[in-house]
């Protein structure tokens, strides 16, 4: 047998699947971490928890396949964006990695908006808005506030770029990995050279810029289980992967993902930007291919709130039930599930969730009903700002928990009005990882090659007669949206 690896590194924690040539999961490892918050906007982690958890989650995986690690040819290595490493000539942390998360550099940020325009700031990286937690402010805060720190630093990675560089030596990163460094021009496939003069920096402080699917290292010995020879690749953002994952090889063809966050990735074969800046540009997984990827802090996080404080004596099944007995549009009921703020298509992240036009009538059911719809509004207020931007959506593939529940993939098809598809494989990200890994081994010669053959389509959900009730809906949930936006934070 051989068998192709993906790791995701996730917030807190990492993934480890493996998966066989027909892309069924073999097994599947899951080691967890707490992150370090000594104040609300510094959120840090030792490089080495990312290390031993990569390997635990690593060992759990192959353990469950019962395979030999020999026959592991591959790894892709996926997970999240704007986590820093900090390595100093002999290639020790020279301190705590950054997580995404932290904020801290809010002055900085300030500070990079004086330098560079908006306008500048958006063409080049795709990123509607410079914010603290971009890499560019965050080394710049260690320029002004850690100058030793700063002047022993010979390297600054991304979380994945450190796990490559333990398992192989090499040090690399992925081009899908880098628009929101701030650093990265997504124009010229390059680091753009003005902000590395401004931030202290040079190229030779930074990784080798390798693509999705490029050989970033062979594995040399190590403490893992990883064997020598092991083909890895690095790989864009969880999102972009995921997409790979559910199928999505063609323009119109768009993943959503609704876990605690909600997520989009629509592909396109050229530079895409929004003009209006409410949906941000990333790469895609093929060379010289784009994404639009708006995302949400509140999605499945809405349902888990509600049933914990206020329905504990359902679980989510339960919920599916309560919710199906319930009419289309719940009754007048309308949720705004901005409970953590508001990112696109609107930003204001003092925006706060609302329950409107609730009644004696409602029930447990109809705000079960009404948490799901929200986010099916949202996505498609998301959906209809790509629109804008050029998009032409042919089909969605759904992706996270949320697609386990068959009544909340029906309120999706008829809120968008399109076909709602899902996979069999529930770990699309990983999935995505895996065929990116195989295709720098040689074993596809294109990602849509290994999509063909590891990709399974499940089930697909059409629209049905509620289409006419939630096109009403819908208006009423933009009409409330719109007036209570700007109320927020006032």
């Amino acid at each position: 047998m051989s068998y192709y690896l993906g790791i995701d590194i996730g917030t807190t924690g990492v993934k480890a699947v493996l998966f066989d040539e027909n892309g069924i999961p073999a097994g599947t490892g899951l080691s967890e971490y707490t992150l370090e918050t000594p104040s609300p906007d510094i959120v840090e982690l030792d490089p080495a928890i990312y290390w031993e958890s990569t390997k635990k989650a690593l060992a759990l995986a192959v353990a469950k396949a019962k395979c030999d690690p020999a026959e592991i040819v591959s790894a892709g290595i996926t997970g999240q964006a704007e986590t820093l490493v900090y390595l100093d000539k002999e290639g020790d942390p020279a301190r705590k990695a950054v997580v995404w998360l932290d904020n801290r550099a809010g002055e900085e940020a300030e500070i990079l908006k004086e330098k560079f325009t908006s306008e500048e700031l958006f063409r080049m990286s795709g990123q509607t808005d410079m914010l603290p937690c971009w890499p560019a402010a965050k080394i710049l805060h260690l320029k002004r506030h850690e100058e030793k720190v700063f002047a022993s630093t010979a390297k600054y990675l991304m979380v994945e770029d450190y796990i490559l560089w333990r398992l192989t030596g090499e040090f690399a990163t992925c081009r899908g990995m880098l628009p929101s460094t701030e650093y990265y021009d997504i124009r010229t496939a390059s680091w753009y050279a003005p902000m590395l003069e401004f931030l202290g920096i040079t190229e030779e402080n930074l990784p080798r810029l390798t693509d999705a699917g490029e050989c970033a290292g062979i594995v040399k010995e190590n403490d893992s289980l990883l064997p020598a020879g092991c083909v890895v690749t690095l790989c864009p953002i969880d999102h972009v992967c995921g997409n790979l994952g559910s199928g999505c090889c063609e323009n119109g063809m768009i993943s959503e993902t609704t876990g605690c966050t909600l997520a989009l990735c629509a592909p396109f074969d050229h530079i895409v930007y929004d003009v209006a800046k409410q949906v941000s540009t990333y790469l895609g997984g093929k060379k010289g291919s784009f994404v639009l990827l708006p995302w949400a802090p509140t999605a499945g996080m809405l349902l888990k709130y509600f049933r914990d404080n206020f329905a504990s004596d359902l679980d989510y099944k339960e919920f599916d039930v309560q919710a199906a007995k319930i009419n289309a549009g719940s009754d007048g009921l309308i949720i705004l599930p901005h409970m953590a703020g508001a990112v696109s298509p609107d930003c204001n992240p003092d925006a706060r969730g609302v329950l409107y036009g609730l009644t004696l009538a409602h029930t447990k059911g109809h705000i079960a009903r009404a948490c799901m719809e929200s986010i099916a509004y949202l996505l498609r207020d998301n959906l209809e700002a790509m629109k804008k931007a050029g998009l032409t959506v042919k089909e969605l593939r759904s992706l996270g928990g949320a697609s386990k529940s068959k009544l909340w993939l029906q309120i999706k098809a008829d809120v968008l009005n399109v076909p709602v598809t899902v996979t069999e494989c529930a770990e699309a990200t990983s999935l995505g990882a895996a065929i990116f890994g195989a295709v720098a081994a040689n074993v596809f010669s294109t990602s849509a090659e290994g999509v063909e053959k590891m990709v399974k389509k499940g089930e697909t959900i059409y629209p049905s007669k509620d289409v006419e009730m939630y096109e009403k809906c819908f208006a009423k949930y933009k009409t409330v949206n719109s007036l209570l936006m700007p109320t927020f934070g006032k």
